[in-house]
């Protein structure tokens, strides 16, 4: 037991313990954050996603110094989309849908460039990759057997979109007892109205989802564990 850290956080201060931490990178990947991806294909400006790399990449860096446990989730679908409800593949009546072939493969499917982690998050060897079909990382997943396993209590949040996946994720945490916080320079939204309102959505009511704070912030809490 190396003892409580604390990081400097809204609503009120946010206490873990190191060795009962994850760091969560949610869904970094190519067809979400890079230029020529599926996102951008959308019509979506990717460089509003980009803002959250440098800060994520921070963390990460920090958290692997300090010996914490990292964990990345990835969206995406089995090539034979069996995974892949009928309703989520026709939903928006795009021309190019789930399974498709998009600017970088095989959208949202596993084993296509465009489903991979950035080259700048790439996960190193002992960091889990969560697949998932869902918004949520919990949902179809072995996640939450995963952190039981390792004796996590605390996760970081970091990722991809802040409404979308990242608030899924939270919610679904906190329902299983999980105490999150979501670093909101670590994650990004193509609307930044959304944004604003998914990160005080989660501080709201005494931290109804969780706490927030900044990549700074956090670096500066697990300091005294880097080597």
């Amino acid at each position: 037991m190396r003892g409580k850290l604390i990081v400097k956080a809204e609503p009120y201060d946010y206490e873990f313990e190191p060795e009962a931490t994850a760091l969560m990178v949610i869904d970094m990947q190519n067809d979400f954050l890079n230029p020529g991806g599926f996102g951008e294909f959308l019509g979506n400006d990717v460089s509003l996603l980009r803002r959250a790399i440098g800060p994520t990449k921070n963390v990460l860096n920090a958290a692997r110094r300090a010996k914490i446990k990292v964990i990345h989730t990835r969206e995406g679908h089995r090539p034979d989309l069996s995974d892949c409800p009928p309703s989520k593949r026709m939903r928006g009546r795009l021309k190019i849908r789930i399974g498709d072939e998009g600017p970088m493969g095989r959208v949202l499917v596993r084993g296509h460039r465009g489903h991979e982690i950035i080259d700048e998050l790439k996960p190193i060897e002992g960091e889990p990759v969560i697949d998932k079909p869902g918004k949520g990382s919990f949902y179809a997943t072995d996640l939450h057997l995963i952190l039981q396993n390792w004796g996590i209590r605390y996760l970081v949040i970091t990722g991809v979109t802040t409404e979308v996946c990242v608030h899924t994720t939270v919610r679904e945490a906190n329902d299983r007892g999980y105490e999150c916080l979501v670093l909101e320079d670590c994650v990004a939204s193509y609307f930044p109205e959304f944004h604003e309102v998914g990160i005080k959505m989660i501080k709201a009511q005494g931290g109804i989802f969780g706490w927030v704070s900044t990549s700074s912030e956090f670096i500066k809490a697990i300091a005294p564990l880097m080597k």
